[in-house]
């Protein structure tokens, strides 16, 4: 239990600008109900993390890590008990150290998106991961976040080239993983461990990126595909005829995109017939400017969607073509304009391609039979099998439970999906994280964790508010 006592020695680690004087801001998670913190430290450097870190292992108090704060699974907010600490580390943003030669960024873990985005500009560089939110480097590692560019440019994963993490041991043990190099088979790749490992085995203070270069040519259209089952050939068809100049393939359903056109003042309908009951935002860049001679990214966006128009078994019904930012302002608005339209059930589910179109279908037979009150609209990457399926209804309690259950029992069960394809673990998941993941994986987790706690009690892949080290997506 953390008292008066703990707050003075946490105060002497990090100074009194160090302790947030109003908790409320760290308590409210973007999604869900909100927490109570025992205290919240702001750390400002790695010393002070491994110092407060240290502290609560040898205390036996639960912390919190804490990125952004953008997290949608309460898995960067305090439970309601009152004795978690919340570890921010928003003040965390030094260095920012950009390389443009070798296109590498290295940034504080509590550096945002934004930030690391505006600085990359002059350069004509950016960390290509597109979400509808800030979060902050560290955050993004820690959960491995994807986003709507996945297609091309894959995940954070892919783009994490070295970490500085803080272990959560008695001695608040640094280690330095990788220093930025592309290649480095040296020792053992423990940073892959940290990154989507959502807090379990250690804070990570800092973050090198890999960052590529800014598109100079864009084109995107909406398309309207003829049925559901021909969303993956239009797909199919997209990747083979445009290859690497496919960024993105993102699916909006017209329950989504009504709700979002309704209630974002500043945006267009673009759709002349009516909202149709499913749409694919498509998008082509280049990273080179237009050359002579070369067929521009319209021209060949108009002659790949319209060879898919004319052919016999044509997939695509119809499409849309022109301004690429109001295209991506109408996706951009669609969690905005469910959250407006009433009680929001998300659900981040992951797919193989193959089986999005079935799984649907056989979710909205089920929720036309069982919940006929809830209204399905779901949005998604479709190109890498994430799906967010997004439920619009009653805040029943009761009910809200026996819906949860029974799509994670559709998807997980009868089609070995992912009940968190890219939001991490956290609370909000904990139940879907207890069923659903084998026994012995959670305990060779668990065991994993152990080791990086070196001797602290056990800890739960998910929170743990029993545990000295409560494990929490931070982003």
């Amino acid at each position: 239990m953390l008292d008066a006592r703990h707050l003075t020695a946490l105060e002497a680690l990090v100074g009194p600008a160090g302790l947030a004087s109003d908790p409320a801001a760290y308590e409210t998670p973007a999604r869900y109900a909100r927490g109570v913190a025992a205290a919240v430290a702001r750390p400002a450097t790695t010393a002070e993390v491994s110092a407060v870190v240290a502290y609560c292992a040898r205390e036996g108090l639960a912390f919190v890590p804490q990125g952004a704060n953008t997290g949608l699974v309460e898995g960067s907010t305090p439970d309601a008990s009152g004795e978690q600490l919340v570890l921010s580390l928003d003040r965390l943003t030094a260095p920012m150290e950009i390389d443009a030669a070798d296109r590498t960024a290295t940034v504080g873990a509590g550096a945002r998106l934004s930030a690391l985005n505006a600085a990359l500009e002059p350069h004509g560089l950016f960390l290509p991961i597109d979400l509808g939110a800030d979060p902050s480097l560290g955050g993004m590692a820690a959960t491995n976040t994807g986003g709507a560019r996945f297609l091309r440019y894959g995940d954070m994963r892919r783009h994490v080239l070295g970490l500085e993490v803080v272990l959560p041991d008695a001695h608040g043990t640094v280690l330095t993983l990788s220093h930025g190099l592309r290649k480095d088979n040296a020792a053992i790749a423990l940073r892959q461990l940290f990154v989507g490992g959502c807090g379990a085995f250690g804070v990570i203070t800092k973050v090198t990126v890999e960052v590529h270069h800014r598109p100079r040519q864009t084109a995107a259209a909406l398309l309207i595909p003829r049925d559901l089952d021909a969303v993956l050939p239009l797909l199919c068809a997209f990747e083979a005829e445009a290859g690497t100049m496919l960024t993105a393939f993102e699916g909006m359903s017209g329950a989504a995109m009504t709700r979002a056109i309704a209630h974002a003042p500043a945006l267009a309908n673009p759709f002349a017939g009516g909202v149709p009951d499913y749409a694919v935002l498509v998008e082509l860049t280049r990273s080179w400017a237009p050359r002579d001679g070369e067929t521009s990214l319209d021209e060949t966006l108009q002659q790949i969607a319209g060879q898919l128009l004319e052919r016999d078994d044509a997939p695509l019904a119809d499409a849309l073509f022109g301004s690429t930012t109001k295209m991506w302002a109408l996706r951009h608005s669609l969690s905005e304009g469910l959250r407006a339209s009433g009680p929001v059930i998300g659900f981040d589910l992951s797919f193989r391609r193959r089986d999005l179109a079935r799984f649907r279908a056989e979710a909205s037979a089920m929720l036309a039979a069982d919940f006929p009150d809830y209204a399905l609209c779901d949005f998604g990457h479709i190109a890498d099998g994430g799906v967010h399926f997004n439920l619009v209804g009653p805040d029943d309690a009761d009910r809200r439970a026996a819906l949860r259950e029974a799509v994670l029992t559709l998807a997980v069960d009868g089609f070995s999906a992912s009940f968190s394809g890219e939001h991490g673990l956290g609370r909000a998941v904990q139940t879907a994280y207890d069923r659903f993941t084998p026994r012995a994986v959670q305990d060779y987790s668990a065991a994993v964790a152990a080791v990086f706690g070196r001797g602290s009690a056990s800890v739960r892949l998910a929170s743990a508010a029993s545990s000295p080290f409560s494990v929490q997506e931070s982003r």
